[in-house]
């Protein structure tokens, strides 16, 4: 093969040009740059929706304060002594009293899709009108139940957006919570209201100095507040009976009555409901909304002469304004419809997507302590197996074998690389292929002089070209492949290559080991390699459907690469591809636990984002690819059959949907049950450990490393999440990546000096 010459080193002050790959890696980072912003944004939406969400159920920024006991010192006293309907006209505080033998029959906390729907049938049955005050995150979750609910006549009123004591809230609160439910309604409904009850209100002789501002600053603003007369206490569930006898008002006198459409079981209330009607209608009595019952006491004026909706000015008066029942409605305009509809279809988002994550994120749960189960118990018969005394391939294999590494500029590494398997102690042939090395990396590898090396030069291709070039030039049947920053033990090549003496054996993935593990990110690593890749690798190996041969040591029979057409640039995960396509060539792919490598695991954030999202994206290009493994029948099809479904479960679903675990536990540790929360997170963190522990029993690696796995699991395990959603995102936006050149410092020198 021609050696190229060497360039002339560029003029001093002139900026030397980029090389191809360079080049290519510009380009490949600037279309990166959008699909990190969109993953990102991912992340972002999922939040807000799930905020959105516990929102609406008081689960964010809930207050379950009830305020007892306070002074009405500044109260004054024909409130006090008033009827339930309070309004402020010009300022003044006014009240006016339900006409006699006149019920406004009045329904809080709603609306629910079981009871208020039901409550709703025995109103147009009786033809009874009735006035909801809704809590707007019931309304922004079941629009269609207030749709009807106004269609039928009815009046709705405003019991604030997630049922919290206003008097504990401040003013900016106050308005918010007002606001957002005026917004539900117009969104539902197409209207807003001017109409206000206060959750845990009761008679007006219960306002105090807390409650008694805001009701003078929702007057100002236009607002009628709505008290009781008459309580059936149907929320207390006494009996049938009971709720009728405490809703009847004595004497004839008129009454607004508070009945409970929603806030817990309700059955009482609607058997309760039909007797109560029949009963006031024999005695006389007639049924108004709460703008009927101010109607009839001031013919001439209504709630609509109190003020505008509180939405801002944004409202307009309805069409109907000549309805009575229904005078405090105003239809929504503008801004306000918009902006409510907007709301109401957020929320229908969030009520699809959070049971839907709160599903996923139980099939991931089972599926990440399935695994964490199936490896245990595999990964205990494999070990067992394989150290049996009896156990063996066949004859041990002697023979000598080729070692081809690829290397583009690996001037750190590739001496100690290439001194370590001049100590192997199987007879061995070593072929650097050079691809394209701008640093002297070939020049170092002739220089060491060491026995049975070869040294071949390309013009820079890539990864698989590099390695498709050694197995050309390879003299033996059995190629060992390797990365020129890894570092073999003396019997690693020895014990990698004894599966070959079966010769059904096509393959062989040996041990790979963090060797520079003294810093934080190779901590990091290491437990991943012990724990995820090699436990992995034993589980794979019973099941014989290995998915991956690490690039930094496997073996391979000569005549099976070239069987599969060698080493494809189809997918940035070449090891994964010829693995696949070996399986479904027929040949099996096996584990050796006892062949250990010590590679250079990046040593920064930035490059180990950048190649964990090349072999994450190159493993999802590797599995489209041979999809069609699918339909394969026989024994070549067992990869199809075991190892497909498998490995897009345990490295593609379960990771991408893993983020809810820690995005589910974090929400509860805030909003809901810190102490639950935090147990159920040490839970799986102890299964984890537990199996971790395992794996590097197995290993015969030092425990003390596992000190730093929580520290993993609430740092480094989100950023491989990231990365999996990023790969993700470029695979759905058909983005294509090159082989990337990470920096390397040459630290793993030997393996004694990597622990």
């Amino acid at each position: 093969m021609t050696t190229p010459p060497p360039s002339s080193p560029p003029a001093r002050g002139r900026r030397r040009a980029p090389t191809r790959i360079e080049r290519a890696a510009g380009r490949a980072a600037a279309l990166q740059r959008p699909r990190v912003l969109l993953a990102l944004l991912l992340l972002l939406a999922l939040t807000c929706v799930m905020l959105l969400d516990g929102y609406l159920r008081a689960e964010v920024g809930g207050d379950q304060r009830v305020r007892t006991g306070a002074s009405a010192n500044d109260v004054p006293e024909d409130v006090l002594d008033g009827g339930p309907i309070l309004t402020f006209p010009g300022g003044r505080a006014t009240t006016v009293s339900v006409p006699d033998r006149t019920i406004a029959l009045t329904f809080d906390d709603g609306p629910d899709a079981t009871w208020t729907p039901r409550v709703l049938e025995i109103l147009e049955e009786y033809d009874v009108p009735g006035t909801f005050f809704l809590v707007g995150s019931m309304v922004a979750r079941h629009p269609d139940i207030v749709r009807d609910l106004v269609e039928q006549g009815n009046e709705v009123g405003v019991h604030t957006f997630t049922h919290v004591d206003l008097s504990y809230q401040s003013e900016a609160r106050v308005t918010r919570e007002i606001e957002q439910t005026q917004l539900a309604l117009a969104g539902a409904a197409g209207i807003t209201t001017t109409l206000f009850r206060a959750p845990y209100s009761s008679e007006t002789d219960a306002i105090d100095d807390y409650s008694w501002p805001v009701y003078k600053k929702l007057g100002e603003e236009g607002y009628t507040s709505v008290f009781i007369d008459t309580d059936s206490d149907d929320w207390k569930r006494p009996g049938v009976s009971k709720i009728v006898e405490w809703a009847t008002p004595e004497d004839g006198e008129g009454a607004s009555v508070l009945f409970h459409d929603a806030g817990g079981e309700r059955s009482q209330t609607i058997e309760a409901l039909p007797k109560y009607i029949e009963k006031m209608k024999a005695k006389g009595y007639t049924f108004t909304t709460v703008s009927g019952a101010m109607a009839a006491q001031q013919p001439t004026g209504g709630p609509a002469a109190a003020g505008t909706s509180g939405a801002e000015g944004t409202a307009a008066r309805a069409a109907d304004s000549d309805d009575a029942l229904q005078a405090a409605h105003h239809r929504a305009t503008g801004a306000t419809l918009w902006e409510g509809r907007a709301l109401v279809a957020a929320v229908a988002v969030a009520e699809w997507t959070v049971p839907a994550l709160s599903v996923g994120l139980l099939v991931v749960g089972v599926a990440v302590m399935g695994r964490f189960g199936l490896m245990l118990i595999l990964a205990r018969r494999h070990h067992r197996q394989r150290n049996r005394r009896r156990f063996g391939w066949g004859p041990p294999v002697t023979g000598p074998v080729s070692v081809v590494v690829p290397a583009y500029n690996e001037k750190e590494c590739i001496a100690n690389t290439l001194r370590s398997l001049a100590r192997s102690t199987h007879p061995i042939e070593i072929i650097v292929v050079d691809d394209g090395s701008t640093d002297g990396t070939a020049e170092i590898a002739e220089s060491l002089g060491l026995p049975g090396v070869r040294v071949i030069r390309q013009a820079n291709a890539g990864k698989p070209a590099a390695l498709d070039n050694g197995v050309r030039h390879a003299r033996y049947d059995i190629v060992v492949m390797m990365d020129g920053d890894t570092v073999f033990e003396p019997d690693t090549v020895r014990h990698l290559v004894q599966p070959f003496a079966d010769p059904a054996v096509g393959a062989v993935a040996g041990n790979a080991k963090v060797g520079n593990r003294r810093t934080l990110i190779g901590a990091w690593q290491h437990i991943e390699y012990v724990m995820g890749f090699n436990l992995d690798r034993r589980m794979y190996d019973l099941l014989r459907c290995m998915p991956t041969i690490p690039g930094a040591i496997g073996a391979f029979r000569r005549e099976a690469v070239l069987q599969v057409g060698g080493m494809s640039d189809d997918t940035l995960a070449e090891d994964t591809d010829i693995t696949i396509a070996l399986h479904r060539a027929g040949w099996r792919v096996v584990y050796q636990e006892h062949a250990r490598a010590w590679t250079e695991a990046p040593g920064s954030l930035k490059q180990l984002w950048s190649q964990r999202y090349r072999w994450s994206y190159g493993t999802m290009q590797a599995l489209w690819k041979h999809r069609g493994s699918l339909k394969d029948k026989g024994p070549s099809g067992r990869f199809g059959r075991v190892g497909m479904p498998l490995v897009v479960l345990f490295q593609v679903v379960t990771p991408l949907f893993a983020p809810l675990i820690d995005v589910f536990t974090l929400y509860s540790m805030i909003f809901i049950d810190f102490r639950s929360a935090l147990l159920a997170w040490l839970a799986v963190l102890g299964v984890q450990l537990l199996c971790a522990a395992y794996a590097f029993r197995l290993d015969r690696e030092k425990y003390r490393y596992l000190l730093m796995m929580p520290l993993q699991q609430l740092a480094y395990r989100q950023m491989m999440y990231l990365v999996l959603i990023h790969s993700c995102v470029t695979a759905l936006t058909g983005g294509r990546l090159r082989w990337q050149k990470l920096k390397r410092t040459g630290e793993v020198g030997t393996p004694a000096g990597a622990g």
